[in-house]
Order: C-alpha cells, then structure tokens, then sequence
C-alpha cells in the first residue's frame, strides 16, 4: 500500500478544517477534519520518523491551528491559514523527505 504523503495530509487538514467550519458554520465539524486529517498525519510520521518526529510535528500542526487565530487578526483568515498550513507542510516535509 504506497503511503499517504503526511505533508499534504496536514496542509489539507488545516486548510480543509477551516474551509469546513467556515462553509457549514458549524465549528465542531470543521474540528472533525482538522483532528482526523491531524491523526492520519501523525500516524504516517510516527511510521517514518519515530515517536519523536510525530511529537514534534504533531505539536507543529496543533500550533498551527492555535496560531492561525491571532495570526488571522493581522493579515486575514485565509491567507494566515495557508501560511501556516504550508509552514507545517514544509516542516513535515523537511523532517521526513529523507526517511
């Protein structure tokens, strides 16, 4: 079974968790993506890297969310939810391209 690319994983589970709870106005479903996109990449660092690697990343992506709330204040919802969910992309990228 070919492996799921977690980079793309938590980008869309970011950018799709915000797209869900923004269209549906219901908050808790677009929770239900963000955390279940959040658990199938954190399964696929955990394989590559070790439990250390999914820690770190795990805390990234969970960052991510919490950061793109102030972070939207600034410059918007969007484009702080792309910025950030492309951040999390290139770290999960950078630390496991290798493995």
């Amino acid at each position: 079974m070919p492996r799921i690319p977690s980079p793309a994983v938590a980008a869309v589970g970011l950018v799709g968790g915000y797209a869900v709870a923004r269209w549906t106005k219901k908050r808790p479903l677009g929770g239900v993506v963000l955390a279940g996109a959040g658990a199938v990449a954190v399964r696929e660092w955990q394989q590559v890297g070790g439990a250390k690697v999914a820690a770190g990343l795990g805390a990234a992506y969970v960052a991510a969310f919490a950061g793109s709330h102030p972070l939207a204040k600034k410059i918007g919802a969007w484009p702080a939810v792309f910025s950030l969910a492309g951040t999390v992309a290139a770290a999960s990228w950078a630390v496991t391209r290798q493995k």
